[in-house]
């Protein structure tokens, strides 16, 4: 597993709920990262939120990950759930 495989797989086993998304919850660069962490403060779920923006290797690593083209990925409980779309 890459160094970068290893991160993600860290990053979604230490959190309840985390997004990976464009941008972050306070300035989204995307409506479906928008919607996306909207619906899921809405229901007052705590979420670790990753921005794919500001790391390139993560942008791609995440796809790799899940083998899932598009962002925003939500995972809860360790469990890739999909995205917006």
């Amino acid at each position: 597993m890459s160094d970068i495989q290893q991160k993600i797989k860290n990053l979604v086993e230490s959190n309840k709920v985390v997004v990976f998304m464009k941008g972050t919850p306070e300035m989204p660069q995307c409506g479906f990262s928008a919607r996306t962490v909207q619906c899921l403060q809405s229901v007052g779920a705590p979420l670790e939120a990753v921005d794919v923006l500001a790391d390139s290797e993560i942008r791609q690593g995440i796809k790799n990950f899940t083998n899932w083209p598009t962002i925003p990925q939500v995972f809860i409980k360790g469990e890739f759930i999909g995205g917006c779309d």
